[in-house]
């Protein structure tokens, strides 16, 4: 066989991955829908009725050969209006947006820094086209200025997340003021913080106030918060214009599913609407949270370290016999393994407190 050896290696490491089919009769605490919307019945049926009135069910082509519908733009033009940016531009999903990003911003002369635990598909795009590239320290921004300082790229490239996917803090604020001082392009991944914290529940542009500029960049999906699929770019007119033109995941391949845009589309409505409510919702588990586990938690990941990749698999397991869904982690993908929980607003309070009980227990 030909790749018998790695599998084996894979086994023996106790970092074997397999696929197991989605049972709804667990408590789900391991997936990303954090607002529960993915479950919202109302939702679905609004956007099945919208697009049943079409002439058309598919976007058929990319965005720029016959595949962008006044449904994608009105979509990004709301993204925009919500968030404060002059242009947005929708596409298939985090992974290939994370790519457009930084494989076609990052030209010859410049420099990319990034923070040592950003998404997968960003550190795979960071390895294309032999650009140049630091790493920095995990939020480490007194490091981020010094590489910046010394720095004589033509242009400097800045890759942060909002929320961390598997640490769950948020990126320290300093950031924006600091490519402010040195004129760096900042590329915020969103993917884990729109949708959870901020004013509006718009992410950390929002919750820290961010008066929006040039050299911002933010990227969000919409798998998680927002239930649907796909994820949007939302930047400057400039950057927006030049992504159209260099950008291989955005010209490439065809464009965001209309229904995947129209129900992201009204899930953006819905956080919104009852962002209030919400915000309830989100204070009261991080609240259960804290006391069950002593975790304070920024969004709704709580990331509980077990370091032993064995140990984290025999716990999510005892867990999913208890009747609760929960992520075991392991290395390499963190340093030290971990059970990832999250506390979405689709379960209760009390099933989440009991969770915490039960888990709590088990690690002792």
């Amino acid at each position: 066989m030909y790749y018998e050896n790695e599998l084996a290696a894979l086994k023996k490491s106790k970092r074997y991955r397999s696929r197991e089919v989605y049972k709804d009769n667990i408590l789900d605490f391991a997936s990303n829908d954090y607002l529960g919307l993915a479950h919202n019945k109302e939702l679905h049926e609004a956007t099945c009725k919208t697009l049943s009135a079409m002439p058309l069910h598919s976007s058929k082509a990319s965005l720029l050969v016959n595949g962008y519908h006044q449904i994608h733009k009105d979509f990004e033009e709301a993204l925009c209006e919500a968030n404060g940016f002059e242009e947005g531009i929708i596409l298939g999903s985090g992974f290939n947006a994370n790519i457009a990003l930084i494989e076609s911003l990052v030209r010859r002369g410049d420099e990319l820094f990034m923070d040592e635990k950003y998404h997968a598909s960003g550190v795979l795009a960071a390895r294309l086209n032999n650009m140049k590239v630091e790493f920095f320290s995990h939020n480490n921004m007194a490091e981020l200025e010094d590489l910046l300082k010394s720095s004589d790229a033509k242009r400097k490239i800045v890759a942060v997340e909002g929320i961390y996917s598997m640490d769950g803090d948020l990126v320290d604020g300093a950031v924006f003021e600091i490519c402010d001082r040195y004129d760096a392009i900042l590329i915020v991944d969103e993917a884990h913080s729109s949708g959870v914290i901020g004013n509006k529940l718009m992410g950390v542009f929002d919750y820290y106030n961010i008066d929006i500029k040039p050299n911002y960049i933010k990227m969000g999906t919409l798998g998680k918060a927002y239930g649907s699929f796909g994820a949007f770019i939302l930047s400057s007119s400039h950057i927006a214009e030049y992504l159209i033109n260099r950008a291989k995941p955005i010209i490439y391949a065809t464009s965001l599913s209309l229904y995947d845009t129209l129900l992201a589309h009204n899930s953006l409505k819905y956080i919104l609407k009852n962002r209030e409510v919400l915000k309830r919702e989100i204070e009261l588990r991080q609240q259960i949270v804290y006391e069950e586990l002593g975790i304070k938690i920024e969004g709704l990941i709580a990331p509980i370290v077990i370091g032993d990749n064995v140990k984290v698999i025999e716990i999510r397991d005892e867990l999913k016999n208890l009747g609760y869904a929960v992520g075991g982690i392991r290395e390499p993908t963190v340093d030290k393994a971990i059970i990832r929980l999250i506390a979405r607003l689709a379960q209760s309070c009390d099933k989440l407190r009991e969770l915490c009980i039960n888990l709590a227990r088990i690690k002792k």
